[in-house]
């Protein structure tokens, strides 16, 4: 049998008295569910409110095809009232965890209440405050984590296609050096034999600088050069001719210069064949050690990227590189990008810093680009402009995308309100990033949109006090 203290377990009805509270009793009937049945079912009508008495009670939320768990309610937790009071469907479910038990009291109840006690309208006033604070803040949660599960699934992704590639061209440079020694070697003999050692030093000296400037060549500049070379070689007897030109190239050789050195009368042609054997694997053991280095740089900037983008071990409140924001944005959400979208930037150059709770700023970048790459199907182009106006900071993010309909975009700010297939998307982004934006930085944060062209527009002030 439900008693007076069933109603003070919440802190919705601490504040009542015992009058009160038997009146509130007196309309309300116990419910009694079995493990596995639900409570309250989203969408439907908000008419009453549940007192949990016993058991364990999980929150539910369905968003398309995919059912998100919100929250876990026990003993002395109220459910439903929020729908109850604004007079709206019910926005989750509650589900029996357990055998449970729980109090139901429906809106006549709850509305007589209100208008005949003050302090009953105080106390339900600051409980809605609360849960409104509590459902805010458990809706960043939702959404942190899940941008934390999207950006590790990215970053597992592109540290590990460096990784690799650091790997395999350290385990082939071990090859090449022993290669490159034994023919090094020979051909040493070789020339102090014929007594031409003057004349391999001159040549050392020219691989050498060539070694130390690697050429930057276009896709088919590169692809001409290394056909031509590779025929070259063959025509005069270059064993591994498909292996040794793509390097070869990289560092400027060509059959022009190697002609060059072939055409010495002076010099025996097997020492010309040797010579040019030792620049090619010259040139595979420094392209492989460029290839580490150039990978081992790129796991560097992720990983900067990464610290930069969370601000570890630094204060909430920073003064803040917009531009390095998008950038370490841009270079988390590389493994989508590089599917197809072809980012262009309007950056202005003289754009001040501003005050701002810099990873949760970096948050609303993600959240929009990578809708923007989302609405594209990954193939399009997303333009970033930024510039300075009236002591805020306009940040544009532009794609050439289907547009939002008209319909729906009223609601794209709304709390699990979603277009994207199910498992793709919860419904949180937009609204933890208008939060973001608008709440804690005091900015907007705007949206036009039509048939190739949607643009979300952010507003920030320079000094978060001086607009607050």
């Amino acid at each position: 049998m439900m008693n007076l203290n069933d109603l003070r377990k919440s802190p919705l009805f601490q504040g009542l008295s015992d009058e009160e509270l038997k009146q509130l009793m007196d309309m309300a009937e116990p419910v009694s569910l079995r493990a596995g049945e639900r409570l309250i079912r989203q969408g439907d009508p908000g008419d009453s409110a549940y007192v949990l008495t016993k058991g364990e009670f999980e929150i539910q939320k369905q968003s398309g095809q995919s059912l998100i768990k919100i929250d876990v309610r026990n003993p002395g937790d109220v459910v439903g009232e929020m729908a109850l009071l604004s007079r709206s469907p019910r926005t989750a479910s509650v589900l029996s965890k357990t055998d449970t038990e729980a109090l139901r009291i429906p809106q006549e109840a709850f509305e007589k209440l209100l208008s005949t006690s003050t302090s009953a309208a105080m106390a339900v006033l600051h409980w809605v405050m609360a849960r409104l604070t509590q459902n805010e803040s458990m809706l960043h949660q939702q959404e942190k984590m899940a941008a934390m599960g999207t950006l590790s699934a990215g970053l597992a992704h592109e540290l590990n296609n460096p990784a690799a590639a650091a790997q395999r061209s350290a385990s082939e440079l071990g090859k090449a050096w022993l290669k490159w020694q034994t023919l090094t070697h020979q051909t040493e003999l070789f020339a102090h034999k014929e007594g031409l050692d003057a004349w391999l030093d001159n040549l050392m000296n020219e691989l050498t600088r060539r070694l130390g400037a690697p050429l930057k060549l276009g896709a088919l500049d590169r692809i001409d050069l290394v056909d031509q070379l590779q025929a070259w070689l063959e025509a005069n007897g270059i064993e591994s001719a498909w292996e040794l030109a793509p390097a070869m190239v990289n560092f400027g050789w060509n059959k022009e210069s190697l002609e060059k050195i072939k055409s010495d009368p002076a010099v025996h042609q097997s020492l010309i064949s040797l010579c040019i054997q030792c620049i090619g694997a010259s040139s595979q053991m420094m392209s492989l050690v460029l290839d580490v280095q150039q990978a081992t740089e790129r796991i560097s900037q992720i990983v900067h990227a990464m610290k930069s983008y969370i601000y570890l071990g630094q204060a909430p409140l920073l003064e803040v590189d917009v531009h390095e924001g998008l950038e370490n944005t841009l270079i988390i959400l590389q493994h989508k990008l590089k599917q197809g979208v072809t980012v262009r930037r309007d950056y202005s150059p003289n754009l001040p810093h501003i005050e701002a709770y810099a990873s949760e700023l970096n948050q609303v970048w993600t959240n929009i680009i990578d809708n923007a790459i989302d609405a594209m199907s990954g193939k399009g182009e997303i333009t970033l402009r930024t510039y300075a106006e009236d002591h805020h900071v306009i940040v544009e993010i532009t794609d050439n995308g289907p547009g939002i309909p008209e319909n729906i975009r009223p609601r794209i700010f709304e709390p699990f309100f979603t277009t994207k297939p199910p498992g793709h998307g919860t419904g949180l982004g937009l609204h933890v990033s208008h939060d973001i934006v608008v709440n804690r930085h005091h900015g907007q944060l705007l949206v036009e949109s039509r048939p190739g062209e949607t643009k979300f527009k952010v507003v920030l002030p320079v000094k978060i006090n001086s607009s607050s």
